[in-house]
C-alpha cells in the first residue's frame, strides 16, 4: 500500500495507475441492461416466511457484533438461495482475505438474492457484480465486504456514527451498512433504481437507513460530517463536496479511474488535510453528475 499526503483539494487522478505489489484483484462484471423485477422476489420471500422469521435484520442487530450471523431459515425453500448457500459465499470472502467479524455476520445476515431477479436467484451468491437494470449492477459480495472493512479500521475502533453510500443501487450495499452503522444515508441519482431499493428494502423493516434521490456527487452536506462514506461508482477523481463532508479522522472508499480502476482510501487528518491510500484494482460502472 502506498501513501501520500495532501493540501485540500485532494486530487485523486495522478495516482490512479498506482497499486500495491500482489493486489490483482478484479471486481465485478461489465454492466448490462437487464429490467429489474426484484421486488416480486423480494415480495414472494417475504410472504413465504413464517412470522418470527420476518424480520431478519431487526433479529441480527441484537447479536454480538463480533459473531458471525446464526443459521435461519431457508428462504423459499430452495437450496439455491439457501442459508448454506449464503454461509458458503461469506467463507469464500473470509478466504479472499475479509477478517472483520461484524462485516462477515452483516454479509451473512441479508439476504442478497431479495435484491435480484427471480431468474437470477441462483447467481446472488457467486463472487461476482449482476446486472439490475438502467445500466447497473449490483457490487460483487467480496468488494462490498472489502470496502466496509476498510471504512471500518478507523481510530475509533470501527465505531461509525453517520455514513453515507453514493449510490444506492439495489439497496444491497446500503442493508448491509446498516448491520455496522449507527445511521446510513445512501443517495441514488437514477428515479427507478430509488425506488427500486425502498422497495427491496421495505420487507426487512431497517430502520436505521435513509434513502435520498438526487445528485449523490453534492452529498448531504445537511446532515454531514460523515464518519465514514461509500462510493459504489468510479471518478476520476473524488468530488470536493464529499472531501469537505468527512469527519476530522473519516474514511471514505472509492473506486477511481476511468478504464483501468483502482480502489482509494481516503483518510481526514485535519481540517485541511487529507492522505490517500491505493489499495487495488477494482472494476465500477462510472460516477455521473445529475438526476435522471
Amino acid at each position: 500500500m502506498t501513501e501520500k499526503s495532501k493540501n485540500f483539494p485532494l486530487k485523486l487522478a495522478s495516482v490512479v495507475e498506482k497499486t500495491s505489489p500482489g493486489s490483482q484483484r478484479r471486481s465485478g462484471v461489465s454492466p448490462v441492461a437487464t429490467p429489474q423485477t426484484a421486488t416480486r422476489n423480494a415480495a414472494t420471500s417475504h410472504a413465504n416466511k413464517p412470522a418470527s422469521q420476518s424480520n431478519p435484520v431487526n433479529a441480527t442487530q441484537q447479536r454480538a457484533s463480533a459473531q458471525p450471523a446464526p443459521s435461519s431459515t431457508p428462504e423459499r425453500g430452495s437450496p439455491l438461495v439457501s442459508d448454506s448457500i449464503r454461509k458458503a459465499m461469506v467463507a469464500r470472502v473470509a478466504r479472499q482475505g475479509v477478517s472483520d467479524a461484524k462485516v462477515l455476520a452483516a454479509l451473512e445476515a441479508i439476504p442478497r438474492h431479495l435484491f435480484v431477479e427471480p431468474a437470477m436467484a441462483s447467481q446472488a451468491y457467486i463472487d461476482a457484480s449482476l446486472p439490475i437494470g438502467h445500466h447497473q449492477t449490483i457490487s460483487q459480495p467480496y468488494i462490498v465486504a472489502r470496502m466496509i472493512e476498510v471504512m471500518r479500521d478507523n481510530a475509533r475502533g470501527g465505531v461509525l456514527n453517520n455514513v453515507l453510500e453514493i449510490g444506492t443501487g439495489c439497496g444491497y450495499q446500503a442493508a448491509v451498512l446498516s448491520l455496522v452503522a449507527k445511521e446510513v444515508y445512501s443517495i441514488e441519482r437514477i428515479k427507478p433504481l430509488h425506488e427500486l431499493a425502498k422497495t427491496n428494502l421495505r420487507p426487512l423493516r431497517i430502520a436505521n437507513i435513509r434513502l435520498h434521490y438526487g445528485d449523490g456527487m453534492l452529498g448531504l452536506p445537511q446532515v454531514a460530517p460523515f464518519d465514514g462514506i461509500i462510493l459504489a461508482a468510479a471518478g476520476l477523481e473524488v468530488p470536493q463536496a464529499l472531501l469537505e463532508q468527512m469527519a476530522i479522522g473519516g474514511r471514505l472508499v472509492a473506486p477511481v479511474g476511468e478504464h483501468k480502476q483502482v480502489l482509494q482510501l481516503i483518510e481526514r487528518t485535519g481540517q485541511y488535510d487529507w492522505r490517500s491510500s491505493t489499495l487495488e484494482e477494482c472494476h465500477f460502472v462510472p460516477l455521473r453528475p445529475g438526476t435522471v
